[in-house]
């Protein structure tokens, strides 16, 4: 009876988390506003990680929500919206976001440093010396060193993926060789401290997986539970081997010339 009293709070203490992050964030500010509650919690459910989620002009928007909700979820964590300033940043679907945080002003040691991706912006992103610089220097310190999608694009280019297995979006993926990464296919891949995850949607997937090793398995199966993540796509069209040869095509046509481009983008960031 005890278990399942201690297996129903944590569910109900994660549910709680969620849908009261804001009041969680006033409750930082004015320390006398508490939210009271019975519930049995393990100690070690709450602590104060430092996330820092990168954002860019052009990002793809589902990269960077998927792993937020997620990382969202982790009781005493301070999750930051990075970018240069305070401006919102609008992806490549027009969904506008406001950062939390510039660069300067980002803790030193980060728990986990997360990269988005996206397209054209990623290459821009890339020839900015400014955001590169940001993410070469978090990433020396940072526990966790995370991406979705294209995003682990920024992290060979940084020379953060030096030596190391990771994951892109299947059209791109051997573009991570530019930056001195293995290429490997797989949703989540994990190569010490490095978690790359594959093509947008992957960003779930990788989001579970760090809350997995920042708290405990049962955690993350919890926040499962609360988004209700079980897929069944429509179709069984998701990855190259299972789609049929048109769509492979199109898809192949459209990424042609940025392959191209992207390739000699990211050598000339490695080697700088």
């Amino acid at each position: 009876m005890n278990n399942r009293r201690k297996f129903i709070s944590r569910i109900a203490s994660a549910f709680l988390f969620s849908i009261g992050s804001q009041l969680m964030a006033t409750d930082i500010k004015n320390k006398e506003n508490k939210i009271e509650h019975d519930m049995l919690m393990p100690e070690d459910w709450t602590k104060d990680e430092q996330i820092a989620l990168l954002i860019f002009p052009g990002f793809t928007a589902l990269d960077l929500i998927g792993p937020q909700y997620m990382f969202a979820s982790l009781m005493g964590a301070k999750v930051h919206i990075v970018s240069e300033t305070l401006e919102p940043v609008t992806s490549d679907t027009n969904i506008t976001i406001l950062p939390t945080i510039t660069y300067d002003k980002v803790p030193d040691e980060l728990t986990v440093l997360f990269i988005p991706g996206g397209g054209e912006s990623v290459i821009k992103a890339l020839e900015n010396k400014k955001l590169m610089n940001f993410v070469r220097e978090k990433g020396k310190k940072a526990k966790y060193i995370t991406s979705t999608c294209t995003g682990s694009l920024i992290l060979a280019g940084a020379g953060l993926l030096n030596g190391y297995k990771a994951t892109s979006h299947w059209m791109v993926r051997e573009l991570l060789v530019a930056g001195g990464a293995i290429p490997t296919d797989e949703r989540v891949v994990i190569d010490r401290n490095r978690l790359t995850g594959a093509g947008v949607t992957a960003g779930i997937d990788l989001g579970l997986t760090i809350i997995s090793l920042l708290r405990d398995e049962l955690y993350a199966k919890s926040v499962q539970l609360l988004a209700e993540y079980s897929p069944k796509p429509p179709f069984n069209a998701g990855t190259p081997d299972t789609a049929p040869k048109e769509s492979v095509n199109i898809i192949q046509d459209m990424f042609q010339n940025y392959n191209t481009t992207a390739k000699n983008i990211i050598e000339k960031a490695f080697n700088n």
